[in-house]
Protein backbone atom coordinates (compact mmCIF):
# COMPACT_ATOMS: atom_id res chain seq x y z
CA UNK A 1 0.00 0.00 0.00
CA UNK A 2 1.47 3.28 -0.84
CA UNK A 3 2.25 5.87 1.67
CA UNK A 4 -0.62 8.55 2.22
CA UNK A 5 -0.02 12.62 0.68
CA UNK A 6 0.60 14.41 3.34
CA UNK A 7 0.37 18.38 2.40
CA UNK A 8 2.90 21.38 4.27
CA UNK A 9 2.00 22.40 7.57
CA UNK A 10 -0.67 25.06 7.83
CA UNK A 11 -1.99 24.49 4.41
CA UNK A 12 -5.90 24.23 4.15
CA UNK A 13 -8.13 22.17 2.21
CA UNK A 14 -11.22 24.30 1.76
CA UNK A 15 -14.58 23.20 0.97
CA UNK A 16 -17.25 26.05 -0.39
CA UNK A 17 -20.73 24.46 -0.86
CA UNK A 18 -24.25 26.12 -1.23
CA UNK A 19 -27.20 25.71 -3.42
CA UNK A 20 -27.59 27.00 -7.03
CA UNK A 21 -28.07 30.46 -7.52
CA UNK A 22 -26.48 31.40 -4.20
CA UNK A 23 -23.86 33.44 -5.38
CA UNK A 24 -20.51 30.75 -4.77
CA UNK A 25 -19.05 31.97 -8.12
CA UNK A 26 -19.73 35.85 -7.16
CA UNK A 27 -18.11 35.23 -4.15
CA UNK A 28 -15.63 32.88 -4.97
CA UNK A 29 -14.26 35.91 -7.57
CA UNK A 30 -14.35 38.56 -4.91
CA UNK A 31 -12.20 36.02 -2.74
CA UNK A 32 -9.75 35.69 -6.01
CA UNK A 33 -9.35 39.21 -6.23
CA UNK A 34 -8.72 39.35 -2.60
CA UNK A 35 -5.56 37.17 -2.37
CA UNK A 36 -2.48 36.31 -4.86
CA UNK A 37 -1.67 33.09 -6.02
CA UNK A 38 0.79 32.40 -3.20
CA UNK A 39 -1.30 31.65 -0.58
CA UNK A 40 -4.51 29.85 -2.47
CA UNK A 41 -5.23 28.06 -5.14
CA UNK A 42 -8.58 28.24 -6.04
CA UNK A 43 -9.62 24.14 -7.50
CA UNK A 44 -10.73 24.97 -11.15
CA UNK A 45 -13.64 21.76 -11.37
CA UNK A 46 -13.83 19.57 -14.60
CA UNK A 47 -17.58 18.93 -15.89
CA UNK A 48 -19.23 17.80 -18.77
CA UNK A 49 -21.59 20.43 -18.74
CA UNK A 50 -21.77 23.17 -21.08
CA UNK A 51 -20.13 26.31 -20.71
CA UNK A 52 -22.70 29.37 -19.84
CA UNK A 53 -22.14 32.91 -21.50
CA UNK A 54 -19.72 34.64 -20.02
CA UNK A 55 -18.08 31.19 -18.94
CA UNK A 56 -14.12 31.05 -19.18
CA UNK A 57 -12.59 27.95 -20.10
CA UNK A 58 -9.83 26.58 -17.93
CA UNK A 59 -10.62 29.54 -15.43
CA UNK A 60 -14.09 29.18 -14.40
CA UNK A 61 -14.10 25.29 -15.65
CA UNK A 62 -12.39 22.46 -17.59
CA UNK A 63 -15.18 21.57 -19.67
CA UNK A 64 -15.00 18.35 -21.09
CA UNK A 65 -16.53 15.22 -23.16
CA UNK A 66 -18.08 12.21 -21.25
CA UNK A 67 -15.19 10.17 -22.74
CA UNK A 68 -12.41 12.68 -21.47
CA UNK A 69 -14.52 12.82 -17.51
CA UNK A 70 -14.38 8.85 -17.83
CA UNK A 71 -10.89 8.54 -18.40
CA UNK A 72 -9.73 10.91 -15.71
CA UNK A 73 -12.55 9.70 -13.15
CA UNK A 74 -11.06 5.75 -14.00
CA UNK A 75 -7.56 6.87 -13.67
CA UNK A 76 -7.48 7.93 -10.41
CA UNK A 77 -6.98 11.66 -11.72
CA UNK A 78 -10.33 12.92 -9.60
CA UNK A 79 -10.73 13.10 -5.97
CA UNK A 80 -14.36 12.86 -5.89
CA UNK A 81 -16.83 13.28 -8.24
CA UNK A 82 -20.64 13.43 -8.64
CA UNK A 83 -23.52 13.59 -10.94
CA UNK A 84 -25.29 16.86 -10.90
CA UNK A 85 -28.58 18.54 -12.27
CA UNK A 86 -27.72 15.56 -15.24
CA UNK A 87 -24.25 16.40 -15.82
CA UNK A 88 -20.93 15.17 -14.09
CA UNK A 89 -18.39 17.21 -11.67
CA UNK A 90 -14.90 15.93 -10.63
CA UNK A 91 -12.49 17.74 -8.64
CA UNK A 92 -9.00 17.04 -10.03
CA UNK A 93 -6.65 15.75 -7.53
CA UNK A 94 -3.00 16.93 -9.06
CA UNK A 95 -4.11 20.70 -8.36
CA UNK A 96 -5.26 19.94 -4.69
CA UNK A 97 -2.03 18.60 -3.90
CA UNK A 98 0.23 20.31 -5.49
CA UNK A 99 -0.90 23.41 -3.76
CA UNK A 100 -1.31 21.84 -0.58
CA UNK A 101 2.66 20.40 -1.09
CA UNK A 102 3.41 23.79 -1.77
CA UNK A 103 1.59 25.54 1.30
CA UNK A 104 -0.59 27.11 -0.27
CA UNK A 105 -4.45 26.64 0.73
CA UNK A 106 -6.77 24.62 -1.38
CA UNK A 107 -10.26 26.12 -2.18
CA UNK A 108 -12.84 23.89 -4.04
CA UNK A 109 -16.35 24.43 -4.60
CA UNK A 110 -18.75 21.43 -4.29
CA UNK A 111 -21.99 20.31 -3.96
CA UNK A 112 -23.32 18.61 -0.78
CA UNK A 113 -22.10 15.26 -2.29
CA UNK A 114 -18.64 16.25 -3.00
CA UNK A 115 -18.30 17.73 0.79
CA UNK A 116 -19.10 14.87 1.89
CA UNK A 117 -16.92 12.33 -0.40
CA UNK A 118 -13.69 15.18 0.58
CA UNK A 119 -14.57 15.50 4.49
CA UNK A 120 -14.73 10.98 4.13
CA UNK A 121 -11.24 11.26 2.66
CA UNK A 122 -9.62 13.86 4.48
CA UNK A 123 -11.30 14.68 7.88
CA UNK A 124 -9.49 17.54 8.83
CA UNK A 125 -10.88 19.75 5.62
CA UNK A 126 -12.50 22.95 6.59
CA UNK A 127 -16.35 22.98 5.11
CA UNK A 128 -18.49 26.44 4.65
CA UNK A 129 -21.83 26.59 3.92
CA UNK A 130 -23.46 29.72 1.67
CA UNK A 131 -27.09 30.03 2.12
CA UNK A 132 -29.18 32.97 0.57
CA UNK A 133 -30.95 35.10 3.66
CA UNK A 134 -34.30 33.27 2.41
CA UNK A 135 -35.86 30.17 -0.35
CA UNK A 136 -37.77 33.03 -1.62
CA UNK A 137 -34.88 35.31 -2.31
CA UNK A 138 -32.92 31.84 -3.97
CA UNK A 139 -35.96 31.59 -5.79
CA UNK A 140 -35.68 34.96 -7.44
CA UNK A 141 -32.02 34.95 -8.15
CA UNK A 142 -32.47 31.23 -9.86
CA UNK A 143 -35.12 33.32 -12.38
CA UNK A 144 -33.13 36.47 -12.38
CA UNK A 145 -30.79 34.25 -14.10
CA UNK A 146 -32.09 33.28 -16.81
CA UNK A 147 -30.08 29.96 -17.87
CA UNK A 148 -32.33 27.60 -17.60
CA UNK A 149 -35.67 26.53 -18.32
CA UNK A 150 -38.38 26.23 -15.94
CA UNK A 151 -38.04 22.30 -15.57
CA UNK A 152 -34.67 23.00 -14.67
CA UNK A 153 -35.24 25.55 -12.18
CA UNK A 154 -38.14 23.69 -10.56
CA UNK A 155 -35.18 20.76 -10.34
CA UNK A 156 -32.49 23.04 -8.65
CA UNK A 157 -35.05 24.43 -6.39
CA UNK A 158 -35.65 20.81 -5.08
CA UNK A 159 -32.42 20.27 -5.25
CA UNK A 160 -31.76 23.51 -3.25
CA UNK A 161 -34.35 22.41 -0.76
CA UNK A 162 -32.34 18.83 0.10
CA UNK A 163 -28.90 21.14 -0.12
CA UNK A 164 -30.34 23.55 2.63
CA UNK A 165 -31.07 21.15 5.08
CA UNK A 166 -27.48 19.75 5.23
CA UNK A 167 -26.32 22.94 6.23
CA UNK A 168 -25.60 21.95 9.94
CA UNK A 169 -22.64 19.01 8.64
CA UNK A 170 -20.71 21.86 7.94
CA UNK A 171 -17.89 23.61 9.80
CA UNK A 172 -19.08 27.08 9.31
CA UNK A 173 -22.32 28.45 8.04
CA UNK A 174 -22.21 32.12 6.15
CA UNK A 175 -25.52 34.13 5.00
CA UNK A 176 -24.91 35.89 1.78
CA UNK A 177 -27.48 38.89 1.85
CA UNK A 178 -28.40 40.89 -1.18
CA UNK A 179 -25.74 43.58 -2.37
CA UNK A 180 -23.47 42.20 0.14
CA UNK A 181 -20.79 39.62 -1.19
CA UNK A 182 -17.74 41.86 -0.02
CA UNK A 183 -19.19 40.97 3.46
CA UNK A 184 -19.36 37.24 2.56
CA UNK A 185 -16.17 36.90 1.38
CA UNK A 186 -14.83 38.97 4.56
CA UNK A 187 -16.61 36.70 6.48
CA UNK A 188 -15.12 33.67 4.50
CA UNK A 189 -11.47 35.16 5.06
CA UNK A 190 -11.73 35.60 8.62
CA UNK A 191 -12.88 31.72 9.08
CA UNK A 192 -9.97 31.22 7.12
CA UNK A 193 -7.64 32.74 9.32
CA UNK A 194 -8.75 32.04 12.27
CA UNK A 195 -8.69 28.32 11.23
CA UNK A 196 -4.95 29.32 10.41
CA UNK A 197 -4.86 30.66 14.41
CA UNK A 198 -6.22 27.69 15.90
CA UNK A 199 -4.53 24.80 13.61
CA UNK A 200 -0.72 25.97 12.86
CA UNK A 201 0.79 22.84 11.97
CA UNK A 202 -2.42 21.08 11.06
CA UNK A 203 -1.51 18.72 7.94
CA UNK A 204 -4.07 17.52 5.26
CA UNK A 205 -3.41 13.61 4.74
CA UNK A 206 -5.00 12.29 1.03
Amino acid sequence: MSARFMGAAGALLLVISGPSGVGKDTVLATLRKRHSKDDRHFVTTVTTRRPRQRERPGVDYHFLDMARFEQLRDSGALLEWANNHGNWYGTPRDQVMEALAGGRDAICKLDVKGARAIRALAPSAVTIFVKPPSREILLARLLKRGAETAEEIARRTRDADNELAMEPLYDHVVVNHEGGVDRTARTIDRIIADEHTRHPERRVAL
